[in-house]
């Protein structure tokens, strides 16, 4: 692969709004900052007083979690089709032009730094690891631990040491810090093509940092994957933005948008970095009005796997299902997909 410096489009100049004049990165659009150290102590002491337990999940109801067997072509899907594969949470196996594509890949027990604590898995890996195809390429949206795993990260390095990976600013040192060899970091509206697939770096509404010290010192984006005249949007983890119609006019048509619906309460604190089912399917009919008149399929993401806010688990595709039929789009296009479950775009 080349470096992306060679093969990419620059992002504009002067520096872009993303950047703050200190080297870290932050949301340009208004109303889009995350919230601070104080108002996590808030939502803290709200739950304890309302008798909640963030990482508890012994409420779930399993039925609504259903587990099915993948379904995908091994070692490779035709060069013209476009498969997904739900492992769960935000974790996606992406076939497209031939190439087998992992998306934001966690096959850890639990979203932490720590193996003993904090949010756990509901549903286990729907694909088991060693059932993985060749990997040609691992696509990063942030490094929070939901996201980024360094046990993940460590099984991919040994057993697909040829894969390349793609990740936003600054998530390459990490990386390269855990043996990975082959890295393109990209900058917003960054592009590079590798293996026949044109994949762009997208803007996102969110936030970065695996501790407290390093905060928003690295970037966070969604991706447009693009074989020919097929592609997929993978928003990444991301609050409501402004930029879902130019992201498709620029980057699209798109055959599938992969939008996040779930960890969005409580909205006065989640508002910023996690969109509600509501505002998915709004992000979703500006994506739709800006498609060149193409079908886009709108497959769920984040949600259904780990238990990180207080909205029931169960009810991120429930309301999405709701404001679909609100804004009267075709049912067909709506894809919540069971765990493990592959589907034919």
């Amino acid at each position: 692969m080349e470096p992306p410096s060679d093969n990419t489009q620059q992002p504009p100049t002067p520096a872009p709004t993303h950047r703050t004049p200190t080297g870290k990165f932050r949301n340009p659009w208004p109303e889009s900052n995350p919230h601070g150290l104080r108002d996590v102590l808030r939502w803290a002491l709200d739950r304890r007083a309302k008798g909640r337990t963030q990482w508890r999940a012994d409420q779930v109801p399993m039925s609504a979690f259903p587990v099915v067997s993948p379904a995908f072509p091994s070692p490779r899907a035709p060069a013209g089709e476009i498969l997904l594969t739900w492992i769960g949470h935000s974790s996606f196996l992406l076939q497209i032009g031939s190439v087998n594509i992992l998306l934001d890949p966690v096959w850890s027990t639990r979203a932490s730094p720590v193996s003993f604590a904090g949010p756990a898995r509901i549903i286990a890996p729907a694909l088991s690891f060693d059932a993985l195809p060749p990997i040609d390429l691992v696509i990063i949206s942030h490094d929070h631990y939901d996201h980024l795993d360094r046990a993940t990260v460590r099984m991919l390095r040994v057993s697909h040491p040829e894969a390349k990976w793609m990740a936003p600013l600054g998530v390459g040192s990490w990386l390269r810090d855990r043996g990975v060899a082959v890295i393109a970091e990209l900058d917003w509206w960054q592009r590079v093509s590798v293996l026949g697939i044109e994949i762009t770096c997208t803007p996102a509404q969110h936030f970065s940092g695996r501790r407290l010290s390093n905060r928003n010192s690295t970037l966070w984006s969604g991706w447009a994957i693009r074989a020919g005249k097929r592609a997929v949007y993978f928003a990444g983890d991301t609050g409501r933005h402004p930029e879902f119609s130019e992201i498709t006019r620029r980057l699209g048509p798109f055959d599938a948008a992969l939008l996040p619906i779930g960890a969005y309460n409580p909205r006065w604190f989640m508002h910023p970095v996690h969109m509600s089912p509501e505002e998915a399917v709004a992000a979703y009919v500006d994506i739709a009005a800006a498609n060149d008149g193409r079908a886009c399929r709108f497959v769920a993401t984040h949600w259904g796997t780990f238990k990180l806010t207080d909205e029931p688990m169960e009810e991120p595709p429930a309301l999405t299902r709701v404001e679909w039929e609100k804004a009267e789009l075709d049912p067909a296009l709506l894809w919540v997909m069971a765990h493990g479950e592959t589907r034919r775009v």
